[in-house]
């Protein structure tokens, strides 16, 4: 079982890491690594020995140490296969994701060319954008001063998105933090 424990562990890394099962983008190779590892020692701890008395009952010859690393085995390709499943599930939202997001940078790039002073507008391809909620974006260029920025609401319920200016003027990195999870460059 364990040679099939670490070829699972390999698998469900990059499963859980190219095709996340929630969110919008998927974990990181490391925290794929770590939730595939908890994943796959939960399966082989708790799943294993259980399904290995199933598998006994039907073969009552059978050494249980048999039972359960063949049932364990088959447990951990199950789980592959279910998170190749969510994972294939999922895959519409985070492409309508993508997609959103893209309508609101061109909606908030139109504002801002149409808007914003010249010394916001050269900087537009260091545009930041963070999701603040369902459908809801904020879009900040830099300016000259680092602790300014032109920055928008994009609202993207409604086609086509509605953008509204921010009267609070500080960069995203300020207001979210500057590795928030949730804010991308464009």
């Amino acid at each position: 079982m364990w040679p099939a424990f670490a070829l699972a562990l390999v698998v469900d890394t990059l499963l859980l890491h190219l095709l996340p099962v929630a969110g919008d983008t998927g974990p990181g190779l490391f925290p794929a690594l770590l939730l595939a590892g908890f994943l796959n020692l939960i399966v082989v701890a708790v799943g294993a020995p259980l399904a290995g008395r199933l598998l006994r009952r039907r073969a009552p010859t059978l050494p249980r140490v048999v039972a359960d690393d063949r049932a364990g085995t088959l447990l951990l390709g199950a789980t592959s296969l279910v998170l190749l499943a969510i994972g294939i599930g999922h895959r519409p939202a985070i492409e309508a994701e993508a997609r959103d997001f893209e309508r609101q940078a061109v909606s908030a790039r139109r504002y801002v060319l149409r808007s914003a002073g010249p010394e916001y507008r050269r900087n537009l391809d260091l545009m930041d954008t963070i999701k603040q909620g369902p459908d809801l974006y904020r879009t900040c260029v830099p300016g000259p001063d680092p602790r300014r920025s032109f920055c928008v609401l994009v609202t993207t319920d409604q086609d086509p998105a509605r953008v509204t200016r921010d009267p609070d003027q500080r960069p995203n990195a300020t207001v979210s933090g500057p590795d928030n999870p949730g804010r991308r460059s464009r």
